[in-house]
């Protein structure tokens, strides 16, 4: 994890540790919106047994693409502290550009 120094230092990222917390409370707020989604078209179904079911297959189908967008997302960014990471490493053994 991170401790609170290094919030006032500038030697590490601290956005690494931290995006796992954002990834997870997305997929929750992914989650409730989707079980909203999944009630309202059964609710919508007593109404209209048609367009209640596309709600629902609907919610269904977002509850997933979101969560696959969101893990692609916190994946890129995780990528770009990571090569960052790699070329400080390649600077630091000298493999620089000359």
């Amino acid at each position: 994890m991170f401790s609170f120094s290094d919030l006032f230092q500038w030697d590490r990222f601290i956005t690494p540790t931290i995006i796992k917390t954002f990834y997870w409370l997305v997929i929750a707020l992914i989650c409730l919106f989707g079980l909203s989604g999944i009630f309202s078209g059964l609710a919508a179904m007593a109404i209209s047994p048609f367009g209640g079911f596309l709600v629902l297959l609907s919610s269904i189908a977002s509850v997933v693409v979101g969560i696959v967008f969101s893990r692609i997302v916190a994946e890129l960014i995780l990528i770009v502290f990571r090569i960052n990471e790699h070329l400080g490493a390649i600077r630091d053994q000298g493999g620089g550009i000359r």
